[in-house]
C-alpha cells in the first residue's frame, strides 16, 4: 500500500491577501476557486508537484460559529502550524517572499547546525512559513 500526501489545510483570514502571498510571493499556481456557504476557498499547487494541494480557507468555513472562533484565536496566534517548502535559490526566494505584502520575517536565511539552509516567514494570516535551499 502506497500512501502520499493530496491535500494541505491552511487556514487565512483575509482571502485576497492569502492568495497574493502563495500565488504572487511563493510562485504557486491557483488551481480552482469554490464560494460555499460565503466562504471562499481556493486550491494552489506547485508546478513541480501539482498533485499536492494547498487549500485556503476562512476559520469559519465548515464550522459551527464556536469552533470558528477558536480557530480563529489560534490563528491570530500564529499557532496553527506550518508550511514548509523547498527553493533551489534560497536567497531569490526569500527577497520576493519577505518583500510581499502583510510578510513578516521571522528568520533570514541561515545555515541550520543539522546541515540545512533555510529562512522563515509569517504569511498576511501569520501562518509560520520555512523555505529550504533545495
Amino acid at each position: 500500500m502506497t500512501v502520499s500526501i493530496s491535500v494541505v489545510h491552511v487556514i487565512v483570514d483575509d482571502p485576497d491577501a492569502a492568495v497574493a502571498f502563495y500565488r504572487d510571493a511563493l510562485g504557486l499556481t491557483v488551481r480552482n476557486e469554490v464560494e460555499h456557504d460565503g466562504f471562499r476557498f481556493t486550491t494552489l499547487s506547485t508546478d513541480s508537484q501539482p498533485e499536492i494541494q494547498i487549500v485556503l480557507s476562512q476559520p469559519h468555513a465548515g464550522r459551527s460559529q464556536e469552533d470558528g472562533d477558536a480557530v480563529a484565536a489560534l490563528l491570530a496566534k500564529g499557532e496553527l502550524g506550518s508550511l514548509n517548502f523547498r527553493s533551489e535559490d534560497l536567497d531569490a526566494s526569500f527577497e520576493k517572499v519577505a518583500g510581499a505584502p502583510g510578510a513578516e520575517v521571522v528568520q533570514e536565511p541561515d545555515s541550520r547546525p543539522w546541515g540545512a539552509r533555510d529562512a522563515a516567514v509569517r504569511d498576511p494570516a501569520g501562518n509560520l512559513i520555512r523555505i529550504e535551499q533545495a
